[in-house]
């Protein structure tokens, strides 16, 4: 990880802030903690991005989260990554939402971006944590979800299930226990076969930027100053979060037109971005809508962003700033978003505090974020695409 920075400090290039976010993440002073929420509070209002160092996730972890995804992408086979492609929901396994995206297929602003995917989602039901992988999914497509239980090795009625291989097959308790046809959102996530290591090292990534994004929203309740500094996390206790590895093969040389992700702002609360060293591809639109600022890595620093729930919540106080990705560099560009989101079932209104701040005047209405969630997703795929 990198020397330590001032948390104040804004650097010119790049000219986003860097925040120092440990004082919210281990035992501190309340002088500390007031120095991080004053600058967070600044970045917020100023960019709405910001890099966010000293945050605790372990490099190794890091680093394998992102050498895991560019191994899929481009070592997998057609057959591998069909296997748990995004169906619309009523087909298959799919939900409209989870699983992998073919490139070209995700739409942004009505076009399509140039970069494949696979989507994951909190799951429906606790039991449900694991997902399915190809294989599993194979088997449940042929065999149905009961009837996989009659799948023995041969000459042993109670020898264990098998797969194409002849291994042992361990289903997961979801694929036993809730059968398709799923609607959009309801299903359960998809995951690769191979790197064999991937699923649990993404569990364990899961958990650890939970923990992150917890101490983030409990310094952006003090950061308000609001009387429940605890409002966030409580919004947030049971996140329908919503995680994605992303790759992006670079733009044709000296091309116009055409976008990796087109310019758009996020959904919900708040977006922990992984990236590798790629430059010059993540660009945040400059304040007032004017120009726009690279984002490039900084060593041992997540960029984050709020979204659009924040700045309802905030009525406007903090804004959900618009961003792309314009890959023109060399070499395929990796990158894993996390996305920390409200309960599915939370009521986002403008806060009392936050409207006495801005004038007085509730500028946004309540919102469900459930609801507010399936319509972004229900545009975001050409439909009858599977």
């Amino acid at each position: 990880m990198s020397s330590t920075p001032n948390p104040t400090t804004n650097l010119s290039s790049p000219s986003l802030p860097l925040i120092d976010i440990s004082s919210f993440l281990s035992p501190s002073s309340p002088s500390a903690l007031t120095a991080c929420a004053t600058c967070l509070h600044t970045a917020c209002t100023t960019h709405g991005f910001f890099y966010l160092t000293h945050h605790g996730l372990p490099p190794a972890l890091t680093t394998r989260v992102l050498s895991l995804a560019r191994t899929f992408f481009t070592t997998a086979t057609p057959l591998e990554k069909r296997l748990i492609t995004r169906q619309a929901p009523g087909h298959g396994y799919g939900d409209g939402a989870r699983g992998y995206q073919p490139p070209s297929t995700n739409v942004t602003g009505g076009q399509r971006d140039a970069h494949e995917a696979i989507d994951w989602y909190r799951p429906v039901l606790p039991a449900e944590e694991h997902g399915l992988t190809g294989k599993e999914l194979t088997f449940v497509r042929i065999y149905g979800p009961y009837g996989l239980a009659r799948l023995r090795q041969r000459g042993g009625a109670d020898g264990p299930l098998l797969d194409p291989e002849g291994k042992p097959l361990v289903l997961r308790e979801d694929a036993l226990g809730r059968v398709p046809p799923f609607q959009l959102l309801r299903g359960v996530n998809l995951w690769p076969d191979r790197p064999a290591e991937f699923r649990d090292v993404y569990e364990l990534y899961v958990r650890e930027v939970l923990r992150l994004g917890e101490g983030v929203l409990r310094a952006m309740g003090w950061a308000l100053g609001l009387r429940d500094r605890e409002f966030f996390v409580g919004k947030c206790r049971d996140s329908f979060w919503v995680m994605r590895a992303i790759g992006y093969p670079p733009l044709p040389a000296g091309g116009e037109g055409g976008v990796s992700c087109g310019e758009h702002t996020d959904y919900g609360c708040l977006t922990l971005l992984l990236a590798d060293e790629t430059r010059g591809a993540l660009q945040v639109q400059g304040k007032g809508g004017e120009g726009w600022i690279a984002a490039d890595p900084v060593e041992g620093a997540l960029v984050v962003n709020i979204g659009d729930m924040m700045e309802r919540w905030t009525n406007g106080l903090w804004r959900s700033t618009r961003h792309r990705v314009v890959h023109r560099g060399e070499g395929f560009r990796v990158s894993v978003p996390f996305f920390v989101e409200p309960d599915f079932e939370a009521r986002v209104r403008p806060l009392e505090e936050c409207v006495a701040k801005s004038g007085g005047v509730e500028r946004l209405g309540e919102v469900v974020y459930g609801k507010h969630l399936l319509g972004k997703v229900g545009g975001n795929f050409y439909e009858g695409e599977e």
